[in-house]
């Protein structure tokens, strides 16, 4: 099972991709929004881990981008942010986000957890 990681928070990620791969997942990784959609793409993950703040746009757009596209529509996504400000949640979850995690609350085997969880493993 591969896991996309986008997310431009190398430090937080890492932990994150270290945790997943323990646990024998594959994790492809991508530091902002364009490359995300890209890779989404081209690696076909089984799940997506999105930030909701990327520097060049922002998570809620690439997750409108990632569920028009008929190559990507059917991925999980779940929502990794900072912020829990609830119309970014709401709007995560109404273009299809399956979860929205808040990173500074979530330890790296709870978010093991709930990616498994949605993988069904």
């Amino acid at each position: 099972m591969k896991v996309l990681i986008i997310d431009d928070d190398e430090n937080i990620s890492a932990v994150f991709e270290t945790a997943l791969q323990k646990n024998g997942l594959q994790t492809v990784f991508s530091l902002n929004g364009k490359g995300g959609i890209d890779k989404a793409r081209s690696e076909k993950p089984d799940l997506i881990l999105l930030d909701q703040v990327l520097p060049d746009i922002s998570g809620n757009e690439v997750l409108k981008t990632l569920k028009t596209d008929s190559q990507t529509q059917n991925i999980p996504v779940i929502i990794l942010s900072n912020f829990s400000q609830e119309e970014l949640v709401k709007e995560a979850i109404n273009n299809g986000a399956m979860d929205y995690v808040f990173k500074y609350q979530v330890e790296p085997a709870d978010l093991v957890s709930k990616v498994k969880q949605a993988l069904k493993m």
